[in-house]
Formats: structure tokens, sequence, C-alpha cells
């Protein structure tokens, strides 16, 4: 099983002699290897709608509880806060995922979000957040939007522990395209905060389309910016449903297939099984 495909460090080249009789991809890569030699690519149904295929060379084995499993850290914050705007008296929208996933657009459409909630303010954290050359840069590309410097929040490194304690100054995540969050996007959601996603036709631009569908709340997987926008306004304007996402996420999260870490890997072993046999007999 590969979990590395087209990254530093990987082996495919392994793979393209045959050394085992069932070879997979899995998890580490978002998109095909380019092997005929692999028999299958582990997806779910969210990740890879029908007509997916076209985008790959390997088989597509749709794992119907999903693509992997979500276990949060055990130094993770056990209470949560309520949501800031009730303390700050504003909609703070924020984004802790890794500056190679923003570019001009993600920028503009968040500039958007910021031009119809009024007062609303945008966090965002990474480790090169820490460079002033990109903080200055990212300040002047959403002033060229409109949006006041004093709005836009950059934040550097810290430890995971404290990371994760700044989600109670967040009210609303917003997920970059088409690169979208996997484990950010869990972690935003076991912190209590909603996140609003645009997934797109590639894989790797619908991983928190998938979490969402997976515990229940596939509301905020948009169709387009326009409908971005809306939802953005719409749950900035309405403090009771932040309230009662940040109290009730984990519950949805440790309902769902999504932390049945049991469950899920009963249902990956009958698929591989069934892979393994079908391979056997044919």
């Amino acid at each position: 099983m590969d979990l590395s495909g087209h990254t530093a460090g990987s082996r495919l080249s392994v793979f393209a002699h045959r050394p085992a009789p069932v070879q997979l991809s899995w998890l580490g890569y978002f998109a095909t290897t380019g092997l005929t030699t692999l028999d299958a690519v582990l997806l779910d149904p969210w990740h890879a709608p029908e007509g997916t295929e076209a985008q790959f060379v390997e088989p597509i084995l749709r794992l119907p509880a999903g693509r992997w499993c979500y276990q949060p850290v055990p130094w993770a914050p056990k209470e949560l806060s309520p949501p800031p705007a009730e303390r700050n008296g504003w909609i703070t929208f924020g984004s802790f995922n890794n500056t190679a996933k923003y570019h001009a657009e993600v920028f503009a459409l968040w500039a958007r979000v910021l031009n119809a909630v009024p007062g609303s303010r945008l966090i965002l954290k990474w480790r090169t957040f820490n460079d002033a050359a990109l903080k200055a840069v990212v300040r002047e590309v959403f002033q060229g939007q409109g949006i006041a410097a004093e709005r836009i929040e950059l934040r550097g490194p810290s430890f995971h522990k404290e990371v994760l304690q700044q989600y109670a100054d967040i009210d609303i995540a917003l997920d970059p395209f088409p690169f979208t969050g996997g484990l950010t996007s869990c972690e935003a959601l076991w912190m209590g905060v909603p996140v609003i996603t645009w997934p797109q036709s590639r894989v790797v631009s619908r991983q928190t389309h998938a979490l969402l569908h997976q515990i229940g709340l596939p509301e905020c997987s948009v169709k387009d910016p326009d409908a971005f926008v809306r939802l953005a306004g719409d749950l900035a304007a309405d403090p009771a449903r932040l309230h009662e996402l940040r109290q009730g996420l984990r519950a949805r999260m440790q309902g769902s297939t999504l932390m049945d870490a049991v469950g899920f890997t009963r249902g990956l072993e009958h698929a591989l099984i069934a892979l393994y046999r079908q391979i056997d007999s044919g």
C-alpha cells in the first residue's frame, strides 16, 4: 500500500515492479500515481463522485464510511468557549491552513465575505506568518479589495496545543480552494468552529466537503462563490446557530463514521479482502 504518491522521498518505483499481488494507493496523495500496476486507489463517495474515474489511471475503490478517521490529540482543550462574537461584538472569520494553499482567488473571495459582513475580521495563522514581507503582501492584497489592514490579523507559529486554543478566537472558518483543509478542518470542527467550503472537481478540493457530509453538516459545503459569501453572511447573522454549533459539533463528530475507528477498520478489512479475492480469482 503506497501512502506517498508523488511526494518527496516516495518509493513509487517499487510498485512498478509489482512486488505484491495486490497494490493500492491510499491517503498520502490526492491524484493518480499514473501507475497501471496499482490495483486501486482508496477514496469514498464524497471525495470521488461519479465521473472521477476520468482523473485516475487506477480503478477507484470507494469506502462507504469515508476515506479516513479522525481522533483528536489528547492535549486538545476539553472545554469550549462561546463563539467570540458574543464577547467581541463582531464576527471573526479564520483559517489556520498552510499558506501554500492561498492565492489571489482565495483572498478575493474572502474579501467579498468580509465586505458582506460589516465590522468582521479575519485571522490567518501559519508558521510562515513570522515573515514580515509575507505579512505586508497579504495585507496589501486585502487592502486592494477594500479591507482595512486592522481587520486582518496574521499569526505566526506556535505549539500545537496553542494552535487549538486559538480557535477560541474564531467564529467561522473559511476553507481555501482548490486545495482544501483536511486535518485543519477536522480540528476546527472539533473546536466547535463551522467550516465553509467550496468543493470542485478534484479530490483535493473535496476533503472538507467529505468531512461535512460525514458529520451531517452538508449545508456548509456550497456550490459556487456566491453561495460561499451568502452562507458566511447567513451564519454571521445567526448568533444562536453559531452557539448551537459551538456546543454540538463534537457530539456530531463523535456520533459519525468520521470517528468510528473500529467500524472504519472493519470496512477497510472487508474491502481489501474482497479486492484480493477478486484479483486472485481473476
